[in-house]
């Protein structure tokens, strides 16, 4: 067998079987997320809009394609509008220790590989397990800038192992519903 037929690409990882293991207490030597920031922007200014990258598939995406889809989608808002004239917010976290039983695949190895035996594998990245309708990312924008915010999430949603919808919102009339019901219900 060729030596690229055994290495693990980031498509192994994309089903979501078997044991979500996330102890860091049990698993030593676990790499740390490369996500480096969760949100970005102005975080204190209130927004007309909300745009939604939401999840069409139940997967696990690596912490390396939550990272590039985060700061490709940041270059094209900041393009637009700078620093402030948006807020982008990251919803999903690596939890998720992703392991793998490395094997040698030249010739001679067979005296230094161990097979199935004690094949737990070790630590190499991580990733986050995504329902179907779950959101993603979420941009929070003025009046003018739902096509902007929909093409930056146009460019993260093809960083994305799966198929992804973007949904365009008013953030304060779903605020004020949600309050109207609670007050009506009380």
């Amino acid at each position: 067998m060729p030596v690229w037929y055994l290495l693990m690409k980031g498509r192994n990882y994309r089903s979501p079987s078997g044991q979500a293991f996330t102890r860091m207490k049990y698993i030593h030597g676990s790499p740390a997320p490369k996500v480096s920031k969760f949100n970005m922007g102005d975080l204190s200014m209130q927004f007309a809009r909300r745009i939604r990258l939401v999840a069409r598939e139940h997967v696990q995406i690596r912490h390396n394609a939550l990272e590039s889809a985060r700061v490709s989608a940041n270059k094209v808002l900041t393009d637009r509008w700078g620093e402030t004239g948006y807020r982008l917010q990251l919803c999903v976290y690596p939890h998720i220790i992703l392991r793998e039983n490395k094997m040698i695949a030249t010739a001679g190895a067979d005296r230094l590989q161990e097979g199935m035996r004690r094949a737990f594998g070790k630590p190499t990245g991580r990733a986050a397990r995504v329902e179907n309708g779950q959101d993603l990312f979420i941009i929070y924008v003025p009046e003018d800038g739902v096509e902007t915010a929909k093409k930056a999430l146009e460019v993260a949603g093809t960083k994305m192992p799966m198929k992804t919808r973007i949904i365009v919102e008013e953030p304060s009339r779903t605020a004020n519903t949600r309050r109207s019901l609670a007050i009506a219900q009380a």
